[in-house]
């Protein structure tokens, strides 16, 4: 039976493992950007899951104790909004599930346990960029596409 634990900052490196596998799995940029996304994320997600901004779930076996599913919940400052008036915003990331342990309901699992952790705070609002994979299942939750636009400095060639 697999249990749903936080993270802590001894988990930084497989909640890094995870952000470099849901990239990989959605082909979105090549190899050697997902291993230097790895040498810059790593210290940031154990920064963050010290200072609290950043909330980690994993699904452990209780047998192996693999890690079977993750997900994360970004608590930053952002202005307030007639959506939600409080001066944070609550960001999920992070979602992925080991190929073995895909289609067992952990991604639905640890959707609900973010947003209510999101909730609890006080929060009106929360936010997510979906890859193909993910949109059914949040579009099942009730999240709903928004105007966002994104504008990238970067010229290379990603």
């Amino acid at each position: 039976m697999p249990t749903l634990r936080r993270a802590t900052t001894s988990d930084a490196a497989v909640i890094t493992h995870h952000r470099h596998a849901m990239f990989a799995d959605n082909a979105f940029c090549p190899e050697d950007r997902l291993s230097a996304l790895d040498a810059v994320f790593e210290p940031w997600v154990r920064e963050h899951l010290a200072n609290g901004k950043y909330v980690g779930l994993l699904i452990e076996d209780d047998t192996t104790k693999a890690i079977l599913a993750g997900a994360g919940i970004f608590f930053h400052e952002f202005a307030p909004h007639w959506m939600d008036l409080t001066p944070q915003r609550g960001y999920l990331l992070n979602f992925y599930t080991a190929p073995e342990a895909r289609g067992q309901g952990l991604a639905n699992q640890l959707l609900r346990e973010a947003v209510e952790i999101v909730r609890a705070r006080g929060l009106e609002l929360v936010t997510l960029h979906a890859s193909k994979f993910g949109r059914p299942i949040y579009e099942q939750y009730g999240f709903k596409q928004s105007t966002e636009m994104m504008l990238r400095f970067a010229n290379d060639g990603l």
